[in-house]
């Protein structure tokens, strides 16, 4: 039997330390395990609607700014995705964010999910609820979750 461990990695990204890390992560796995590599980045709806209230832009133009922060995003980690030799497919999707991770893993046939972990306490973790632990919640495939520390420890030198 030999099957390979993981074919196809999914990893989102909101542009943070913590999303950059697990793709570094991730992108060694796939270089590893010649593993194909979908990048996501999701516009959050919600949080879209709530910056559009306050904005001096218009609305469209407020869109497109994410749409733009998005793809610059997603560049950035093609080029990383360069440097370690793996080939990568971007996707922006736009909902709320897990729904579209869970919903993203599903269609392309991703069999791991690797992203990072934002540590929220206290109440603003209970209002907000995470990401992470939304998807860790409802994918139907392995979830791995990259925490970082400064300098993680080798994995990502």
């Amino acid at each position: 039997m030999n099957e390979q461990l993981f074919r196809h990695i999914l990893v989102p990204t909101d542009g943070s330390e913590n999303s950059i890390a697990a793709a570094r992560v991730a992108l060694r796995i796939a270089r590893a395990l010649s593993s194909k590599v979908t990048v996501l980045y999701v516009v959050d709806t919600t949080v879209l609607s709530e910056v559009v209230r306050y904005a001096d832009h218009s609305p469209a133009d407020t869109h497109q700014e994410f749409r733009r922060s998005g793809r610059q995003y997603l560049h950035y980690l093609e080029r990383l995705a360069q440097e370690e030799g793996v080939l990568v497919q971007r996707e922006i999707r736009e909902g709320e964010p897990h729904e579209e991770i869970v919903a993203t893993a599903d269609g392309v046939g991703a069999d791991l999910i690797v992203m990072g972990h934002v540590g929220r306490r206290g109440p603003r973790r209970i209002l907000i609820g995470s990401v992470t632990e939304r998807v860790l919640e409802f994918a139907h495939c392995p979830v791995l979750v990259v925490k970082t520390a400064g300098k993680e420890a080798g994995l990502l030198a």
